[in-house]
């Protein structure tokens, strides 16, 4: 088995903007997606969420059973193809054929000594999961219906709907009953806060004389009137900014926020029979699919001519239960076995001795690779070609 790799499935860290060097960034324009919630110790303990935060929640803990696997596989026939001295030959014709200063004649009268088919195969299997965390989130509170009253069901116990299998998803729902209206933690319920820029002074350094109130030819400062400060641009000269965590409402409605993340885990192995093809482009090769289920549990493939893939079906079954039963619930999984393929959906590698020149025997390989394919430039050491 010449690569086996785990799809990573998780997001990328894009970092946010900065400002460039010696630039000068407003602290009261700084980006608020809105209210924060407050501190937990300020926070009532709701039966059931007594440990809010980042961590998962086992669904073992609240939701159904995970779903099992069959005891047994079921029975299979696998329908491997080949390719065809047939085919090979038709494959020379046509391509000489296609160029106008080739000969078909070598094609037409080729001998074959040996035709071997080195079948590579790409096992898929892609676990969908749902996971859960909950945490105190707030929102200014402006006259909304406060949800507080009765008792707070259970995370895994709140129904939502799934949206479309093997696609990453994630949404935050309210917890029902846990609302209630807090004074505002940021601003100390008034409504604004002290801006950042002038520290709540209403009036910073003159950008013109740098505070000196005097130019550098000993003029007066006409900005500041010589008294080296002017009148805050961020607050207007108030000193203080309307507050971004209440909105100037000076009120949050505080609730628990549950946050449900659906992803879809893919592991992908390629099994090569020594081919010598470069593993990284088997990517860009299309197969044809000599095995497809799908079911809420999946059971390894077991009775493949290639040992090779049983052995890795089993291998990634088992691990992907292993990694997400404890900490996700599985929904739904699928596995999908293919043969890489060349042109006419025929298997993708071959080693041909053959009575034909080396060039020949090249062209046989390109035209079996599907259009657009990445051209594939293998050393003349691992050719078996008799001119």
């Amino acid at each position: 088995m010449d690569r086996t790799h785990l799809l990573s499935d998780q997001d990328e860290a894009h970092p946010g903007p900065s400002c460039p060097t010696g630039s000068y960034a407003d602290p009261n324009t700084v980006p608020n997606d809105g209210a924060t919630a407050p501190p937990a110790d300020l926070m009532p303990v709701v039966p059931g969420y007594e440990s809010l935060g980042p961590n998962v929640i086992p669904p073992s803990d609240f939701g159904p059973a995970q779903p099992q696997a069959p005891s047994r596989a079921p029975e299979r026939h696998f329908d491997i193809p080949a390719i065809t001295e047939e085919l090979a030959q038709e494959a020379f014709i046509k391509y000489a054929s296609s160029k106008c200063c080739y000969s078909s004649k070598p094609a037409k009268h080729m001998v074959f000594t040996d035709l071997q088919s080195l079948n590579t195969y790409r096992y898929r299997l892609e676990t969908f999961t749902e996971s859960r965390t909950t945490e105190w989130d707030s929102e200014p509170y402006n006259g909304q219906v406060v949800d507080g009253f009765g008792v707070a069901p259970a995370p895994w116990s709140i129904p939502v709907p799934i949206p479309s299998l093997f696609q990453d998803f994630e949404k935050a729902i309210r917890v029902p009953h846990t609302s209630s209206v807090k004074g505002c933690h940021s601003c100390l319920n008034l409504g604004r806060s002290a801006c950042s820029r002038c520290v709540n002074s209403g009036r910073t350094r003159c950008g013109s004389c740098s505070g000196m109130g005097r130019t550098a030819s000993n003029q007066r400062c006409i900005m500041c009137q010589g008294s080296g400060m002017i009148r805050c641009h961020s607050c207007g000269g108030v000193g203080s900014i309307t507050c971004k965590t209440c909105k100037g409402q000076g009120k949050l409605l505080c609730f628990i926020k549950l946050k449900i993340t659906w992803k879809n885990n893919v592991h992908v192995a390629v099994i090569d029979k020594g081919s010598g093809f470069p593993v990284k482009l088997l990517d860009q090769i299309n197969g044809e699919k000599l095995l497809t289920d799908m079911a809420p549990m999946v059971y390894p493939v077991v009775s493949f001519p290639d040992s090779s893939v049983n052995a890795e079906s089993e291998s990634a079954v088992r691990k992907h239960q292993a990694q997400f039963a404890t900490t996700c619930h599985i929904l739904q999984q699928v596995k999908t076995n293919q043969t890489l393929l060349m042109k006419h959906q025929k298997p993708a590698l071959v080693s041909l001795r053959a009575h034909l020149s080396l060039p020949l025997f090249w062209e046989l390989i390109k035209v079996l690779l599907p259009v657009g394919s990445v051209p594939w430039n293998p050393k003349r050491n691992q050719t078996r070609a008799c001119a």
